[in-house]
């Protein structure tokens, strides 16, 4: 059988976004993960479904597999012909045992290769808004285990003399060792120092002061691993450059309830703003399998006066099937165009076309409202939808004397697949935001979780709806609804949780 390959790769300190573009790259092509407890569980979405994902976590005293097992198990997947990744938190060179590894491969024949990832010692200090240099303050820096060799001092006197910027990477567990090691061996007690806790993610805490008090303020705070310690003048600047605590969404939890295909740009802006994001997606769409009238009506578009879009899907599907059925897009020509919202006009532009109305108001009321002054009686008007969609628009359209022509294209319903672990985690309050953008979202959300628990839930997260229609049908259902979005949309709803206290 043919040898597979052996990929050790560096997943960076914790935040998803530092996985390197290449990491990703042999994520999407790997059978088998072999992963650390520090590596950030969204990473293994980047895996094929088709892989086997094995945890071999090690934190002290609490091996999941000892490095010897996790060696014979990296060349045993190897041996089986499959492209085998090694995710290791950080980078797998600098105290990442990545090198042990390689040398096993290498005495058993086994070629590999290295993605090196972006270290901890360099990035959690960043995110405290601590540099490792810095003009006239330090001009070196030293990336130090704080488990040290055996019988040997962590810290001797050129460490603790000769070096501007000490980087404790695993030195919870002897801190008070390596304080009294550097003080010891010349660095003043009043030297600024700090520990930064769970680095790079939303939960990152950072404890500073000065050598002297650090390892007593750790514990009477019950400061634990994962944290770096770092020493060094370097440390004051924190006060100037610390921007990560600062951001509006720091250390909240929100929970994204859009189709999965438009949760993630959404939920890296949540990122971006300090948030954690957990997605469960309540709606899936799904494109109706019998579009044999659609084709119909392309044959004789042109009998149309106005074409109105309330969805960026229905566009989609739309021309989707237009070019599927060969129907020149120039058969549009002459037709009005609305969209609902700038997000169904932006995906209307992808498309070539530009919109000859957008209501003020982003909702079906809105498009009523704005058509009024725009249309003559007996005009004809397609409309193209979800089905189940609210029926207030064809209805206002039809009071004003339209023709109005409506067309199923999909239908948003509850996704089959449903992650139970993160429904039971929302029902016992583990996030502080729930987001809906559209009543489905709602209606759908209730029906995963129970009605029975959206009392519990409402008691402990907040709501945040994109307009006053979701709003109505949140309170509907017993929330609370906290925030509301001034313009109905995405957008509007980032402004609106970012002011959010």
């Amino acid at each position: 059988m043919k040898k597979g390959v052996v990929y050790i790769v560096g997943a960076g300190p914790g935040d998803p976004g530092l996985l390197t573009i290449k990491g990703k790259n042999v994520l999407q092509k790997a059978d088998v993960v072999i992963y650390d407890r520090l590596v950030n569980k969204e990473m293994l979405a980047h895996a094929p479904d088709r892989a086997e994902l094995i945890y071999a976590g090690k934190e002290s005293g609490k091996n999941a597999f000892s490095q010897d097992r996790i060696n014979e198990l990296i060349v045993q997947k190897a041996s089986e012909g499959r492209a085998v990744v090694r995710l290791k938190g950080g980078d797998p060179f600098v105290f990442g045992r990545g090198g042990e590894e390689a040398l096993h491969l290498v005495e058993q024949g086994y070629g590999f290769e290295v993605v090196p990832g972006v270290t901890s010692a360099s990035a959690v200090p960043a995110y405290a808004g601590i540099p490792l240099t810095h003009r006239g303050i330090s001009s070196s820096f030293a990336v130090i285990t704080g488990h040290g060799k055996k019988g040997t001092p962590i810290c001797q006197e050129e460490i603790s003399k000769g070096i501007d910027t000490l980087v404790f990477l695993m030195g919870m567990e002897n801190l008070a060792s390596i304080v009294e090691q550097l003080i010891a061996n010349g660095k003043t007690a009043e030297t600024p120092a700090a520990l930064i806790q769970n680095g790079t993610l939303p939960e990152q805490k950072v404890l500073a002061g000065t050598l002297g008090q650090i390892a007593r303020c750790a514990e009477e705070t019950g400061f634990g691993p994962p944290a770096l310690f770092i020493v060094g003048d370097v440390v004051e600047l924190r006060e100037k450059l610390n921007r990560v605590e600062k951001k509006p969404l720091r250390g909240k939890t929100v929970v994204i309830t859009r189709p999965e295909a438009q949760a993630d740009s959404f939920g890296e802006t949540i990122i971006a703003l300090g948030g954690r994001v957990v997605k469960l997606p309540v709606i899936e769409i799904k494109r109706k399998t019998d579009l044999k009238r659609l084709c119909k009506i392309f044959k004789n578009i042109d009998a149309f006066d106005w074409l109105v879009f309330t969805s960026a899907n229905a566009v989609e599907i739309f021309f989707d099937e237009l070019v599927s059925e060969n129907v020149d897009i120039r058969v549009l020509k002459g037709i009005k165009i609305c969209a609902i919202g700038p997000a169904t006009e932006a995906k209307l532009r992808q498309r070539g076309i530009l919109t000859d109305l957008v209501p003020d108001r982003y909702c079906a009321e809105g498009i009523v409202d704005a058509l009024e002054e725009r249309i003559k009686p007996g005009m004809r008007v397609l409309l193209p939808r979800a089905q189940g969609a609210r029926a207030v628009l064809a209805e206002g359209l039809r009071e004003m004397g339209l023709h109005v022509e409506e067309i199923y294209l999909y239908e948003a319903v509850v996704p089959l697949r449903i992650d139970d672990e993160i429904v039971e985690k929302i029902i016992k309050g583990c996030a502080e935001i729930i987001i809906f953008t559209s009543p489905s979202t709602v209606s759908n959300f209730v029906d995963i979780v129970g009605r029975k628990h959206v009392k519990q839930i409402d008691s402990k997260t907040k709501t945040a709806c994109i307009g006053p229609i979701t709003s109505d049908a949140a309170r509907k259902f017993g929330f609370t609804v906290d925030m509301e979005a001034e313009s109905y949309t995405i957008n509007g709803l980032i402004d609106a949780l970012a002011a959010m206290q």
